[in-house]
């Protein structure tokens, strides 16, 4: 003999079961709002709530879908895909981290996040190590071409003027003597005084590096070079060029060496 439901009935046995296989949402003092009119159900229990709505409650009732897990976070998914672009997007901008294997004398946190934003994405995720320092292994060009023979990554190249100001290069290539110019359109100049400045390659010439015992170049064909370093690495130079579009990276086109750094990126 069947039994047969009022429409009170049918709500009550309906509520209960939600209660029973979802209590988070439907149990008493939850706080919590369900943004999607649809319920999540394993397979085997559509059949279940299919039955207690084999009647419609009322004509007028909000239309509920029964959908399983997998349909859910499909849609889940779809429905979400801005926001999972964004999250995505935080995601790399944190994995850019400019991390260095030894402390930097010229280089704050600052200085390292907005670099980390600028540097090519192949170089992300890997340590960089401290190849040159001025307060290391004294002044010397020689020094430098030495500490970064054999090596084939990109370097980055920090200065700091005797007028406090820290400026430099981020190099496709290590630093080398070479009669021709070498390097990639990744190369670029920056500064950071008064604010982070960044000058990426114009396209109007391939100038990027060149160097020999007696200097090192990078940037030129303006008849001045984008920055230049004397042997002693004591004395250099910064002028506007076509390389980079770039004003003078120093304080003044002729300044002082008071330190700097050569870091490359270890793969």
């Amino acid at each position: 003999m069947g039994v047969a439901y009022s429409v009170g009935d049918r709500v009550d046995h309906l509520y209960t079961f939600f209660v029973q296989w979802s209590p988070d949402i439907y149990s008493k003092g939850n706080k919590k709002h369900c943004q999607s009119r649809f319920l999540v159900l394993e397979q085997d229990k559509i059949s279940v709530i299919n039955q207690l709505l084999s009647k419609p409650v009322s004509t007028t009732a909000e239309k509920w879908e029964i959908i399983t897990v997998k349909d859910s976070k499909r849609r889940l998914s779809l429905s979400s895909s801005g926001d999972s672009e964004a999250e995505e997007s935080d995601y790399q901008e944190e994995d850019a981290a400019l991390v260095l294997s030894n402390r930097s004398h010229l280089l704050s946190d600052q200085h390292l996040q907005q670099l980390a934003t600028q540097i090519p994405p192949r170089t992300h995720g890997y340590p960089w190590e401290l190849v040159y320092s001025t307060a290391i292994h004294g002044s010397s060009l020689k020094t430098l071409y030495r500490n970064m023979a054999g090596l084939d990554s990109p370097v980055l190249l920090v200065i700091k003027d005797m007028k406090k100001k820290v400026f430099g290069a981020f190099s496709s290539d290590s630093f080398r003597v070479s009669k021709y110019c070498y390097g990639t359109g990744e190369t670029f100049l920056f500064s950071f005084s008064p604010e982070f400045q960044v000058y990426r390659w114009s396209g109007e010439n391939s100038y990027f590096v060149s160097g020999n015992l007696e200097s090192l170049q990078i940037g030129g064909g303006g008849g001045g070079f984008a920055l230049w370093l004397d042997a002693d690495l004591y004395h250099g130079a910064s002028f506007s060029c076509p390389t980079f579009h770039n004003p003078p990276l120093s304080t003044e086109e002729d300044f002082i060496v008071k330190d700097l750094e050569v870091w490359t990126v270890q793969y």
